[in-house]
């Protein structure tokens, strides 16, 4: 399947996508003061423009640095999805220029959810910098340590590469004739004499996999609709299945491959150990910073004050 969308994470990305959003909206209104005498047009290093709205290579290259490093990959990876994602940048700034020329930016409740949102992005900037991992963390013995205590974790379900012949119940023919006519198939293609991808690409009414002669590609048995999971699990590589009937029409199943369960390597699972426990290990460091505050001064809390601070107002 296609993800044309890339879905940012929550958070401090957001909240610092929303100031780099405002910080820049400033230097855009400057410079469209500056070319209100005139035609606007897009700087030389303009990578997109919308209307009156332009982003240009400094700042693409600023938005990008708030993104983490898998959405900035899959933008490189997805010229669709950048290119939507651009859009809705444009779209954003002209939202926000309108929102300025109203002075929404100087409405108190505004106002404090700005202060609220710079404040946690100090926090979590600052946290982050004294709460650092030494670079030579995971060592090998820890990240064999735990990859052999959850080696369970890391068991691949058995991939089965299967092709059908798909006959789809519409209506047009009887249930009756319909299920004839996959078993007239299916005998055809279990005899040998008739070639599998031939009869698909001729009978299957599933035009995509019809194309690839009933390819349908490797899938997990939970990806299956679950009348043909134990139909392919009992099936031997290169044999073809008596029709199996769902609701939607007959399958003919040929189970072209099977790659088995296995247990990924210790490699395989390397970078993702990695990232794991250097997360894990940060959040402790940053825990025990945050601890190490509190305790280093006395508490002090007046009751009598904090419970008229409570008490529902009348």
């Amino acid at each position: 399947m296609n993800k044309r969308t890339v879905f940012i994470g929550y958070g401090i990305a957001l909240l610092a996508a929303v100031a780099v959003s405002v910080a820049l909206l400033n230097e855009d209104q400057s410079a469209h003061v500056a070319l209100a005498s005139t035609e606007q047009s897009a700087p030389v290093d303009a990578v997109a423009r919308l209307g009156d709205q332009y982003i240009e290579g400094r700042e693409l290259r600023t938005l990008l640095a708030t993104l983490p490093e898998a959405a900035r990959q899959q933008l490189r990876d997805n010229r669709p999805a950048l290119d939507e994602w651009l859009r809705s940048r444009l779209a954003e700034k002209r939202l926000l220029e309108q929102a300025n020329a109203q002075g929404w930016t100087s409405r108190p409740e505004i106002q404090e959810m700005i202060r609220s949102a710079t404040e946690q992005i100090v926090l979590r900037t600052y946290i982050d910098s004294v709460s650092q991992v030494p670079d030579d963390y995971p060592g090998e013995e820890d990240l064999r340590a735990v990859y052999e205590a959850n080696k369970a974790n890391w068991v691949t379900p058995a991939m089965f590469h299967v092709s059908q012949i798909f006959l789809a119940i519409d209506g047009r023919q009887s249930l009756d004739t319909l299920r004839k006519q996959a078993f007239e198939l299916a005998k055809r293609a279990q005899d040998g004499k008739t070639d599998f991808a031939e009869l698909a690409a001729k009978h299957s009414q599933d035009r995509e996999s019809a194309q690839r002669g009933g390819d349908i590609g490797r899938r997990h048995l939970e990806q299956l609709l679950p009348e043909v999971r134990p139909v392919l699990a009992r099936l031997e590589v290169g044999a073809v299945s008596e029709p199996v009937q769902s609701a939607t029409g007959f399958h003919i199943l040929k189970l072209t491959d099977l790659q088995p369960s296995r247990t990924a390597t210790l490699d395989e699972v390397r970078m993702q150990l990695q990232t794991k426990l250097r997360a894990t290990r940060q959040e402790q460091i940053a825990k025990a910073y945050m601890e190490g505050l509190v305790n280093s001064v006395q508490l002090s809390i007046d009751g009598a004050a904090l419970s008229e601070v409570l008490e529902p107002a009348r």
